[in-house]
């Protein structure tokens, strides 16, 4: 499992290292906890499987993620910080660059990522979703959308006002739960007709 720190991404623990070695064996508990939830499922995620897979005992797993939920709300946040970067990747290159199709490339690239990340799937799909990661979820499309916005402000596409910015949610929200839908079954289809749908979507709002 590569990508944010754990600590740098957020996730919420009963305890925070302070220590580098005791960062790294929370980010190796995470990195085996991701492997069990992409192979085996939300239920296999209790702490005595977990700690045996990180190769650590259940006294050090406990110290930072007590049970179940925690492991899953922490697994959750650090699929959604890597979303979250990604995302930032491209605000900083729409400022650089122009594209041609920032809407394909955007729906490709995120798409891509769900590909990739077999536990974040599983986690989503599933029947692991907790409270907390709702609420997570909810402030993470908030980012996202601001996200789009700023990509295609940059891109000199759309204005830089709250009737695009509210554009731009509604269009992440769709795509969001496209892309999601894509993945239970034939991704390709919809993903074609998803950036149909946003192309004609977005195309119809005021430019700059």
């Amino acid at each position: 499992m590569s990508g944010p720190d754990p600590i740098e991404a957020g996730v919420r623990l009963r305890r925070v290292p302070r220590q580098a070695r005791s960062r790294q064996k929370l980010a190796k508990v995470l990195a085996a906890a991701d492997r069990l939830l992409a192979e085996e499922g939300v239920e296999a995620l209790t702490t005595t499987r977990v700690a045996a897979e990180a190769g650590v005992s259940v006294g050090a797993l406990y110290q930072y993620l007590p049970d179940r939920d925690a492991i899953t709300e922490a697994l959750g946040e650090v699929y959604l910080a890597r979303l979250e970067d990604l995302m930032t990747s491209f605000t900083e290159r729409a400022a650089e660059e122009t594209w041609d199709d920032p809407v394909g490339l955007l729906v490709d690239a995120f798409a891509g990522l769900y590909l990739a990340e077999p536990g974040f799937r599983a986690l989503w799909f599933g029947r692991g979703l907790t409270d907390g990661t709702r609420e997570a979820d909810l402030a993470h499309k908030r980012v996202m959308a601001a996200g789009v916005h700023r990509v295609l402000v940059a891109q000199r596409l759309l204005r830089d006002d709250d009737a695009a910015a509210t554009a731009c949610r509604t269009a992440f929200l769709a795509a969001d739960a496209v892309i999601q839908e894509a993945f239970r079954g034939d991704a390709a289809g919809l993903l074609d007709q998803l950036k149909v749908m946003l192309r004609a979507y977005l195309g119809q709002l005021p430019r700059p």
